[in-house]
């Protein structure tokens, strides 16, 4: 037992309870944080289908979630796929995308 010598400090009596209290207090903590910043837990505990929540609960989490402005997709000469996406801030980025090498068939 790597932390033997801690129970010469802490009596069991006491280290034990505060222990199992800070495992439920923390497990008690995340259960609250699931049930109040999801919508398909509610759906899934009522039985109801999932998706058919408060959905303009969940648009007031996230305002912003599917909000990109625009995206394009030019071939290359080298058969690679150049994708620009524009951000809803307005700024744009790029991304390459690559066919993988052909293997040779043994």
């Amino acid at each position: 037992m790597n932390n033997a010598k801690m129970w010469l400090v802490v009596p069991p009596a006491v280290g034990v309870p505060v222990f199992l209290g800070a495992v439920a207090v923390g497990s008690f903590a995340v259960h609250v944080a699931v049930l109040s910043n999801t919508s398909w837990v509610s759906d899934f505990l009522s039985g109801q289908e999932l998706g058919s929540g408060d959905m303009e609960a969940a648009a007031r989490i996230a305002p912003e979630a599917n909000t990109a402005k625009a995206s394009y997709a030019v071939e290359r000469a080298d058969g690679s796929l150049e994708v620009t996406i524009i951000l809803p801030d307005g700024r744009s980025t790029t991304a390459l995308i690559q066919a993988p090498p052909l293997q040779p068939e043994l």
